[in-house]
C-alpha cells in the first residue's frame, strides 16, 4: 500500500496566510524525505479556511522543492474552468515537475464557490462529467476535434504540447453518494474518496467500489483498486494520551468553527468540550459511533487502516488529511511516526527482521557451541587463558563494588 497526504487546506482563520503557504510547502518536502508517495492539494475560493485557489500553482512551487513525490490536484473544480485551459495547465505542470502529476478533478465542493461563479449547483456534476471526458481526450493527444455545450465551446482543438507521462494518472473525487465512483468507472480512472473523513463516509465505503465497477462495465472501461485512494484523518504521538492532549483543542475548533460554524453542514452539532470531540470521531463501537479518525499511537492507526481494508475489500493508497489539530511541531512528528512505524507495518517491511530476531532468540542453545569453540581456542593458549582469568577477576571485582 502507498501512502500520501491531502491538503485542502483547512487552516483556521487568523494566522498569516503567507506563513501558512510556506509551512505547507515545507510539509511537502518533509513528506518526500519520509518516503511518502503522493501529495494532493485542492481548489477553493471561499470559506476563509481553504485559501489555495490554484492547486497547479501550489504544486509547481512544491515541484521545485522536491524530486520524487507525485503531485496531485485534489481537486480541480472543473465546472469553474474551460476544459482546454485545464488540460494545458496540467500538461505544463507535468513538464515542470518532470512527469510527476496526478490529475484529480471534482465538481466543486463548496456551494459558496458555485454561488460566486453564479453556477447552479444542480449542474455541477454533469458539467464535471462533460469537461472530464473532453480533458482526457486532449491529454491523450487525439486529433483535432470541436465540441460545443451550453457552457463552453471548442473549435479544432488539440494540445500543442503533450504530457511527459505517456498517460497521466487521473482520479475523480468521491464523497458519500455514488456519483463520484460512477464517474470514475465511466471514464476508467481512479477515485479519491474524500467522504471517508466522516462517519457516514466510512459507512458508505463498503459499497463504493461496486459503483465504479458497474459503471466501468457499462462504458467498456476497466477500473483498478490500486488506483483507489482513501482519505483518512489521523494524529499520532508516542502514547494515546499524548496524542489526545495535542489534538483535542484543535479538533474541537475545526469541527465547531469550520464544519458547524462556517459550512453549517446539515445535522452537525457543535461539541461542548474537547472530550466530546474525541469521543465523536475516535470513540468507535465502545462509544456507539462509527470511528472516523485516529488520535492515538502508530499501532492504533495500523489497526484502523487494516479495518478499512477489510471494510472496502482493498484500496491502493491511504491518504492522510492535513489539518491543524495540533501545533506545527507535533503535526510534523505525527507524519514522522507514520513513516517510521505505520508504513513498514502495513507493508510488511519488518517481517523478516522480526523473524530473524525470533529465530536467533529461540535457537540460543544451538549458538552456544560457537561460544564454547571460542573458549576452547582461548584455553589452548596459555597466555590467552591467563589473560582471560585476569579479565574475569576484574569483572567480578567491579560487580562487587557496584
Amino acid at each position: 500500500m502507498k501512502f500520501g497526504a491531502f491538503l485542502a487546506p483547512h487552516h483556521p482563520v487568523g494566522e498569516n496566510p503567507m506563513l501558512q503557504f510556506r509551512r505547507d510547502l515545507d510539509l511537502v518536502v518533509q513528506l518526500e524525505q519520509l518516503g511518502f508517495s503522493e501529495f494532493w492539494c485542492g481548489e477553493h475560493h471561499s470559506s476563509g479556511w481553504e485559501m489555495i485557489a490554484s492547486p497547479e500553482m501550489f504544486l509547481a512551487a512544491a515541484g521545485e522543492r522536491t524530486a520524487r513525490i507525485r503531485l496531485g490536484t485534489g481537486v480541480v473544480s472543473l465546472p469553474y474552468h474551460h476544459p482546454f485551459n485545464v488540460a494545458q495547465r496540467i500538461v505544463q505542470l507535468d513538464h515542470m515537475t518532470g512527469g510527476r502529476v496526478i490529475f484529480g478533478s471534482g465538481p466543486g465542493a463548496l456551494p459558496s464557490d458555485a454561488h460566486t461563479f453564479a453556477i447552479d449547483p444542480m449542474v455541477l456534476r454533469d458539467r464535471q462529467d462533460e469537461a472530464l471526458g473532453v480533458i482526457l481526450r486532449l491529454l491523450r493527444g487525439e486529433p483535432r476535434f470541436s465540441y460545443e455545450t451550453d457552457w463552453f465551446k471548442m473549435k479544432d482543438a488539440q494540445l500543442q504540447l503533450l504530457p511527459v507521462q505517456e498517460k497521466i494518472p487521473a482520479a475523480t473525487a468521491s464523497m458519500v453518494s455514488p456519483s463520484g465512483m460512477t464517474l470514475a468507472g465511466k471514464h476508467g480512472i481512479g477515485a479519491l474518496s474524500i467522504g471517508s473523513m466522516a462517519s457516514e463516509g466510512i459507512t458508505a465505503l463498503a459499497t463504493q467500489w461496486d459503483f465504479a465497477e458497474d459503471a466501468a462495465k457499462k462504458s467498456g472501461c476497466v477500473v483498478n483498486r490500486d488506483e483507489w485512494r482513501v482519505v483518512l484523518n489521523w494524529h499520532l504521538a508516542e502514547t494515546r494520551s499524548e496524542a489526545e492532549r495535542q489534538a483535542r483543542l484543535g479538533l474541537q475548533r475545526w469541527h465547531n468553527e469550520y464544519i458547524v460554524g462556517t459550512l453549517q453542514r446539515p445535522g452537525a452539532v457543535a461539541y461542548k468540550d474537547p472530550d466530546d470531540a474525541l469521543d465523536a470521531v475516535c470513540g468507535g463501537a465502545s462509544k456507539g459511533v462509527v470511528q472516523s479518525a485516529v488520535v492515538g499511537t502508530p499501532d492504533d492507526l495500523v489497526d484502523f487502516i487494516k479495518s478499512m481494508v477489510e471494510l472496502t475489500g482493498g484500496f491502493g493508497t491511504a491518504i492522510g488529511f492535513v489539518h491543524d489539530w495540533a501545533n506545527p511541531r507535533d503535526t510534523a512528528a505525527s507524519w514522522d511516526l507514520v513513516a517510521r512505524y505505520v508504513i513498514p507495518e502495513i507493508n510488511g517491511y519488518t517481517e523478516h527482521l522480526k523473524a530473524s530476531q525470533t529465530f536467533v532468540s529461540n535457537e540460543r542453545a544451538a549458538f552456544d557451541r560457537a561460544g564454547e569453540a571460542i573458549l576452547s581456542k582461548i584455553m589452548s593458549n596459555d597466555k590467552a587463558a591467563e589473560a582471560l582469568k585476569i579479565t574475569a577477576a576484574k569483572g567480578k571485582g567491579n560487580a562487587a563494588e557496584n
